[in-house]
């Protein structure tokens, strides 16, 4: 009856959005197709998952008690950087990477600016009339969240989250993480251009559609 919770399992019955396929739900948990294939069937075979042109839990309350279970570890042992990044997709609601983690995201992990092992806030976009929904969620793995980035000293551990509230919310998919828009994405750069003057290099030579004058005269202009 227990054979298929393992850790594995556990994670995929919560990334499971009605009508995902394996492959995405192995995007979402960035995780090797093969082990997520096994996972998904050996969660059919018991009866967790059902397969009518892509993937369903059969009960919620399967998922229920998996984020309980998962809940419930993270106190004896932490969320990691790596898996922070992956847990909003254990909630129920909504939500974009965004700010310095939309550059992340958009470079495909190639700039990170302002962050280290010991301070390191993630920047999500929410909806406004979930916010509560989030902070209680994100409670529940020990991680403190806000509107804003608090100091190091004033919380234990090194993650946060700074949430953004919206009402409307429109994500992109970048390697399976939801991100604000790449225009978005690139305002929010030259807005900031000292800091992100070689990551807007970066993204136009990586995306071929692009061709950005990255010069501080051009970016002053447009951000005025």
């Amino acid at each position: 009856m227990y054979e298929p919770f393992d850790e594995t399992a556990v994670r995929v019955l919560l990334a499971v959005n009605p009508g995902d396929s394996i492959r995405t739900v192995a995007q979402h948990l960035h995780t090797p197709y093969e082990t997520v294939r096994q996972a998904v069937n050996q969660l059919e075979d018991a009866g967790y998952l059902r397969y009518d042109d892509g993937l369903f839990v059969t009960d919620d309350r399967v998922r229920k008690a998996a984020r309980d279970l998962l809940a419930t570890s993270a106190a004896v042992n932490p969320p990691s950087i790596e898996e922070a990044y992956v847990l909003p997709q254990f909630g129920d609601w909504p939500f974009a990477f965004t700010q310095v983690d939309a550059v992340y995201v958009w470079t495909q992990g190639g700039y990170q600016v302002g962050r280290e092992p010991g301070d390191y806030p993630l920047f999500l976009a929410v909806l406004e009339k979930d916010i509560d929904a989030w902070q209680r969620f994100f409670e529940r793995f020990g991680i403190l969240t806000g509107f804003e980035r608090q100091p190091e000293e004033s919380f234990e551990g090194p993650l946060q989250v700074v949430l953004n509230e919206r009402s409307v919310l429109n994500p992109d998919h970048v390697e399976g993480y939801p991100v604000i828009s790449r225009r978005e994405t690139i305002e929010f750069m030259r807005k900031h251009y000292a800091t992100f003057q070689s990551a807007l290099a970066m993204l136009d030579r990586m995306y071929d559609d692009l061709d950005l004058d990255v010069s501080y005269r051009e970016s002053e202009r447009e951000c005025s």
